[in-house]
């Protein structure tokens, strides 16, 4: 009986090492924090038990609570995101109030409107200067 339960509650440090991937920290950074050395980190993940001070450190730069990673299960863990995703309700507006093809028109005539009065003041600018 003691091997089962010992077999399916994945030790501490490898739950602090996911954790810390998942967040995105680097051991260094980790280390750094803690004041340690990166090793020191590395030991620490390598190790099934973790003094409750420590834990407590750890959890506190990793932004999560020690009872957290003591109870951290990635299974869970992408069942809850899966299901979040799932049964997450996006409102999201995809149909256009507009047809774009009129707003593409309407600016095709604004410019060609443009380019006409911008030609008109050029040709009224010639025939100032040929009256001079």
């Amino acid at each position: 009986m003691e091997t089962s339960t010992k077999s399916s509650k994945m030790h501490i440090g490898r739950k602090i090492s996911r954790i810390r991937e998942i967040r995105g920290i680097k051991q260094d950074y980790l280390a750094t924090e803690l004041g340690v050395s990166q090793q020191t980190i590395s030991k620490v993940e390598q190790s099934e038990e973790v003094e409750d001070a420590t834990l407590e450190k750890i959890a506190k730069v990793l932004g999560v609570s020690s009872e957290g990673i003591k109870n951290f299960n990635e299974e869970s863990l992408i069942n809850n995101i899966n299901t979040s995703y799932d049964n997450s309700t996006f409102n999201v507006n995809n149909h256009c109030t507009f047809n774009p093809l009129d707003k593409l028109m309407e600016v095709v005539e604004e410019n060609k409107a443009l380019y006409e009065r911008l030609l008109q003041s050029e040709r009224e600018k010639i025939e100032l200067i040929k009256n001079k």
